[in-house]
């Protein structure tokens, strides 16, 4: 831009730091609750990948299915931008303000103040708190609100800048159906003022949109129906990167304090002059944000991998080490930039710090493994070139280009660059067809499992608070009171997102009762089974049985029940009782969870943290960060010592805390999950304990009920995680026993007894290693003697004789021993050697040194006779092997060979 206009002359450039409290505080003073940033990956939210604004951890609050302790709120958000429609990955660097990592600044309201209180906060905020002039201010309104721009006439913004828009620029929306409303978004102008116009608003980039008041007022109940909400709110959201670059000065947000310092470091770890920073603007730009993003994925727990959450940090880490490739970096560096994105905002964000070494050892774990794909993609690209080059085509086809970059992560450019070093183009159309096919795949999976929140359950909870048949609170949960039983009601019985006032036998049937003691799936932990039944005064007994119990909605239990005897109806009295042996069972492995946990820690370090886990009557399963396999010894190690805490028969007790006492105390929270104010917190052990952790399950009373527990696996579970599978309790007793049984079995086969099995087995592997040797030296001795027979017929190409032939051997290694033994008795030629192993038809040429510096090539017969059986190959100048399908084919293809020989004799003479 040519020119760049100033909030102030005499205002000071805060930093980014400062805004943010700023903003907090000034909406702090005005009685709004300061909330902490919710988690990058939402709670209990499939409708999102990643939280992209303020307003995802208040969404229930907004729809009026839950309560808090506030009606006002304050955040600085983390949000993070790389799929479905809010995707700006691709903009990043380019665009001077979009971003994949941001901050939002966000102001909300849970039906307490609306339109007037919002605008004047803004105003207040915007005006006389940061002093923006109003002669560069623009407001953006809904064409058929005709409130927001009286009141924004009111605070004092001049009424020719407050504009009217349609549904496409100034109306939010929830979904197709849901709470929506008309919203109003304020832009700062940055040119010369004598150039304003209002056709620029939300059209030219010279007018920014920084702050955007959403009025929650409307449900859409369907496409063509929209009633007002009974408890209107407000949501509003202010990108706090492009609040800085007005507040800062800066036309674009990349030169504000939120980038600066990284791409200072990127360009003194790169060794660059200024002029070379600026002529590599978009590297450095990329680098940047794309640390700040990998970061704050890392942070909480998302590491690289290949589907979902795990794939976008892989692929932003990529893209960055990609860009640093364009500066010179060929040696693992994110991890650097990484850190001073941790030292500049760890002291807001604590995760950060708290898992520093976590985070920067993952990001070069992840850095090297992509150096090393680049490696092999460089491989598969040169085998493609070659390939082509064989058939005299000088473009890499879009399909090529595609599978390097999605089997390979091999990027596009970088198949360019080098296909124009060997002449050639590379089809980027079709490229981008297939990219956009894919991507089109990717988003159309994501809008599948699309819900609306505002369905079945949330009028079946609003008619049972309204009735007053449950609390506002919902349904009471007994799980940790103990009970395993509930004499208790039913509310409601769901069939087909239907409510039934009576369904039959057979039928499966969601059931909602007022108090439930069944425990709902989370934290690995899986749902209680059980059983509800009743007996009416004049009518038979029915009964049901529960396989799932779920949380739709906060307040709201639901049981996934089928009806095995009588006719449920709503209002009937019934007993609810769990499956109390399976619940048993449950317990012990969720404990053993905790211990695990700890023993990991207390071998491997403080780096390991829980990635997940599942508890299921049968088995636990957990999933831990480590980046290699652990050793059978630290296996058995790990095992031992959860043992002794088992025999230890320490007590497991629980309280309930503040959040920040019980960190302090030394409790473990988990990557990933979302803690409130107060919190349950899990001790094993008296005085120094042997686990802490945050924890809403079920534990057994002491370790002793644990019983036995045994490690049944360890294997990686993703990229920068392992997974150990356990077994206790009767599911350890049934899987020793099988062991043990097996073992008797084995015994009996080899005629020994159980406790001589090692000695017997290695009895019998000395004797087949020996049996293996006498075989092969059988087989060496018996190719030897096929040597001078091949000898015998040879072809004349020239002064070339070739030895061609179909040989029977065991593997290739025996084929090419023979080819280095008719090449001593032959002195020079071309040998051609065809045989089936496993089924297979294999062949092996070899060209003596000789012939290969007159231009033979082992290589290019090997690829010109393997069509013939039906596939390919390759090799070096002097030695080359093919495999295929086709067996019928090799007596054509080694026919062929004194044909291909006398072609590239004639080529290279």
């Amino acid at each position: 831009m040519a020119h760049v206009s100033t909030p102030s002359s005499t205002t000071a450039m805060p930093a980014i730091r400062d805004i943010r409290r700023q903003f907090i505080d000034f909406f702090a003073q005005r009685g709004h609750e300061q909330v902490a940033s919710s988690n990058l990956v939402p709670e209990n939210d499939a409708t999102l990948l990643f939280t992209n604004s303020g307003m995802v951890q208040f969404k229930d609050c907004l729809l009026g299915l839950e309560t808090r302790s506030y009606r006002r709120a304050v955040t600085s958000q983390k949000c993070l931008r790389v799929s479905g429609k809010h995707n700006d990955l691709d903009e990043v660097g380019l665009s001077p303000r979009h971003h994949t990592f941001f901050e939002m600044l966000g102001n909300f309201s849970f039906g307490d103040y609306f339109k007037p209180e919002a605008i004047r906060f803004a105003w207040e905020l915007i005006v006389e708190e940061w002093q923006l002039p109003p002669e560069r201010l623009w407001f953006s309104v809904y064409e058929d609100d005709e409130e927001a721009p009286q009141y924004w006439r009111e605070v004092g913004a001049n009424p020719d800048r407050i504009l009217p828009f349609d549904r496409k620029d100034n109306w939010w929306s929830m979904g197709d159906t849901g709470p929506c409303g008309p919203c109003s978004e304020i832009h700062y102008y940055w040119g010369d003022l004598k150039d304003q116009h209002p056709d620029g608003v939300n059209r030219d980039d010279e007018y920014l949109e920084f702050w955007n008041l959403v009025f929650m007022q409307y449900d859409q109940v369907t496409p063509t129906e929209l009633v007002p909400l009974p408890s209107p709110g407000v949501d509003t959201g202010a990108g706090l990167e492009r609040v800085a670059s007005i507040l800062q000065h800066c036309d674009n947000t990349y030169d504000t304090d939120a980038f600066q310092f990284l791409m200072d470091r990127v360009q003194e770890m790169a060794q660059q002059t200024d002029a070379q920073r600026r002529s590599n603007e978009v590297p450095y730009r990329v680098i940047a944000d794309h640390a700040r993003a990998i970061a704050f994925l890392m942070a909480e727990g998302v590491l690289p991998g290949n589907e979902g959450h795990n794939y976008i940090t892989r692929l932003i880490l990529r893209r960055a080490a990609r860009f640093g490739r364009t500066l010179g970096f060929h040696e693992p560096f994110m991890a650097q930039v990484v850190e001073n994105v941790i030292d500049e905002m760890g002291d807001h964000f604590q995760e950060l710090r708290q898992r520093q070494d976590f985070i920067c050892q993952n990001v070069t774990h992840e850095e090297t493994r992509f150096l090393r794909t680049l490696s092999n993609g460089l491989n598969h690209l040169e085998t493609i070139i070659e390939d082509n080059q064989s058939r005299n085509l000088s473009t890499i086809s879009g399909e090529q280009s595609f599978l390097l970059w999605d089997t390979f992560g091999f990027p596009l450019d970088l198949t360019r660059d080098l296909a124009q070093e060997q002449n050639m183009t590379v089809d980027e159309q079709r490229f981008r067809v297939l990219s956009a096919e894919a991507r089109e795949r990717s988003r159309q999976q994501a809008a599948d499992q699309e819900t609306t929140w505002s369905g079945i359950y949330g009028e079946v909870l609003q008619q049972l608070q309204d009735s007053q048949a449950l609390p506002a609170s919902g349904v009471k949960h007994l799980i940790h009171e103990g009970k395993t039983s509930a004499q208790t009601r039913v509310l409601a019985l769901l069939q087909d997102s239907q409510a039934q006032d009576m369904v039959q036998v057979g039928d499966q049937v969601e059931v909602v009762v007022r108090e439930s003691p069944f425990y709902v799936e989370a934290g690995g932990q899986v749902s209680d089974t059980g059983t509800i039944e009743a007996t009416r005064p004049n009518g038979p007994a029915w009964s049901l049985q529960i396989h799932d119990v779920h949380r739709p909605l906060p307040g709201l239990i639901v049981h996934a029940c089928t009806v095995t005897a009588g006719t449920p109806q709503t209002g009937d009295m019934a007993l609810c009782q769990l499956d109390e042996a399976r619940r048993t069972d449950i317990i012990r492995n969720h404990t053993a969870t905790h211990l695990l946990h700890a023993e990991l820690r207390r071998l491997l370090g403080d780096t390991v943290h829980q990635a997940g886990s599942l508890v299921a009557p049968d088995r636990l399963r957990f999933d831990f960060t480590f980046n290699r396999g652990l050793t059978a010894q630290e296996i058995a190690q790990v095992e031992a010592t959860t043992r002794q805490a088992i025999l230890a028969n320490c007590p497991v007790t629980d309280s309930w805390e503040s959040y920040d006492a019980a960190v302090a105390s030394g409790a473990m929270a988990l990557f990933g999950e979302k803690y409130g104010d107060v919190v349950r917190v899990v001790r094993i052990g008296e005085g120094s304990y042997v686990s802490q952790e945050l924890c809403g399950g079920v534990h057994v009373a002491t370790t002793a009920e644990i019983g036995s527990f045994h490690i049944v696996s360890e294997g990686s579970s993703a990229a920068g995680q392992r997974r150990i599978e356990a077994v206790t309790g009767r599911a350890a007793h049934q899987y020793m026993t099988a062991i043990l049984q097996r073992q008797q079995e084995v015994a009996a086969l080899l005629k020994t007894q159980p406790d001589m099995l090692v000695q017997s087995i290695e009895s019998l592997l000395a004797q087949n290693r020996q049996l293996s040797l006498d075989l092969r030296a059988s087989q060496r001795a018996q190719a030897q003697d096929n040597v001078a027979a091949l000898l015998h017929d040879t072809t004349q190409v020239g002064d070339v004789p070739c030895v061609l032939a179909e040989v029977k051997v065991a593997d290739v290694q025996l084929m090419r021993e023979m080819c280095d033994r008719v090449h001593d008795r032959l002195g020079q030629g071309v040998v051609a050697l065809g045989a089936q192993i496993n089924a297979k038809p294999q062949l092996v040429v070899a060209v003596s040194p000789a012939l290969a510096r007159r231009g033979l090539h082992a290589g290019q017969i090997v690829r010109a006779i393997a069509p013939r059986i039906g596939g390919g190959g390759g090799g070096r100048q002097n030695m080359a092997q093919a495999g295929g399908r086709n067996a019928a084919g090799m007596e054509q293809a080694l026919a062929q060979v004194p044909e291909v020989v006398a072609e590239l004799l004639a080529d290279t003479s």
